[in-house]
């Protein structure tokens, strides 16, 4: 077992077995799900429970966007979004600035977050350990999505490949990133033959922002963190191009992928998702936002489709999806 498997094992039980309360095992299919949950139809996602005394119809829906950011930024760009969603399911709808993926996670699996937006990396461990259950992600006008995984230096770092990180430091920003730690870790393996600890001195930076701060404040001399926060954060002015090097860029990953918990009533779901797919991007603070990106529709996806490539690099890595 690798010292990833470790850091993403270690993480999942520690933070969210905590809220787990006693529930027998059920006797259904599940292949990667915890045991409180089935997957009789194959979609590798939990099932909707079929005992109504499992499903929850909250007054108040608590909903959680990816800790990539800065969370006062978020809550102001889902403002309007969330008004909608208030609007189509007649519930009342609440912001949730989470600070760590791990957080986010364990917010979900223990009943105290309905619907979110997990990040690629994170994708796996809220499926197969919170029971999320995700339908959608961000695309461009033509259908098109996702970013990259970039590792950056900062000019005058002595850096100009990747093979110069050697006996330095190189930032990631947690371990259940995909492209903040988990695509670069099997990428330098693969590729470049360099293990974090022999190779390089890995820290962490616990968000992509602070890593790209990082970087151009020279803190960091290099970095992996995912293209679309970059891009953002240099639209916004927070950071100057010229500040910045790219010295990789990887294939193209999905991106944040949206969703509900999975004991929500069926119905309750599908004004969900429903609000996610009719919402009206143009002129909202959505748009504002997430345009820097080229982003403008919610398009769906499958789990089992989309994030294929993901749960291979976490194979690559050696990753244990379980909770206990």
């Amino acid at each position: 077992m690798t010292t990833m498997k470790y850091l993403i094992a270690g993480l999942a039980c520690t933070t969210v077995l905590a809220f787990a309360g006693p529930t027998a095992a059920q006797e259904c299919p599940r292949g990667d799900l915890d045991e409180r949950y089935c997957d009789a139809d194959g979609d590798l996602i939990a099932d909707i429970p079929t005992d109504a005394d499992q499903l929850i119809d909250p007054d108040t829906l608590i909903f959680a966007y990816t800790p990539v950011e800065d969370p006062a930024v978020y809550e102001t760009a889902w403002a309007d979004f969330l008004t909608y969603l208030k609007e189509q399911t007649g519930k009342d709808v609440v912001f949730f600035p989470v600070q760590s993926n791990a957080a986010q996670i364990e917010a979900m699996r223990s009943g105290r977050l309905h619907i979110a937006g997990f990040n690629t990396g994170s994708n796996p461990l809220a499926v197969n350990c919170a029971g999320f259950r995700p339908f959608t992600i961000m695309a461009s006008e033509d259908g098109s999505f996702g970013y990259e995984m970039e590792i950056i230096t900062h000019p005058g770092s002595g850096i100009s490949e990747i093979e110069d990180i050697k006996g330095g430091q190189l930032a990631f920003t947690s371990p259940t990133s995909n492209s903040g730690f988990k695509a670069p870790s099997a990428i330098l393996k693969a590729d470049y033959d360099m293990e974090p600890e022999r190779d390089f001195e890995p820290v962490f930076s616990g968000k992509h922002d602070n890593s790209i701060l990082g970087v151009a404040n020279q803190d960091y001399a290099a970095a992996a963190v995912a293209n679309s926060v970059l891009g953002r954060m240099i639209a916004r002015e927070v950071v100057s191009a010229d500040q910045l090097e790219t010295i990789y860029k990887s294939q193209t990953f999905p991106t944040t992928g949206y969703g509900v918990v999975h004991n929500l009533t069926p119905e309750l779901q599908q004004q969900i998702q429903d609000a996610f797919f009719n919402f009206d991007w143009e002129g909202t603070t959505l748009q504002e936002e997430f345009e820097k990106n080229g982003e403008a529709q919610f398009i769906p996806i499958t789990y089992q489709e989309h994030w294929e490539v993901i749960r291979k690099i976490d194979a690559a890595n050696d990753v244990s999806y379980a909770c206990e």
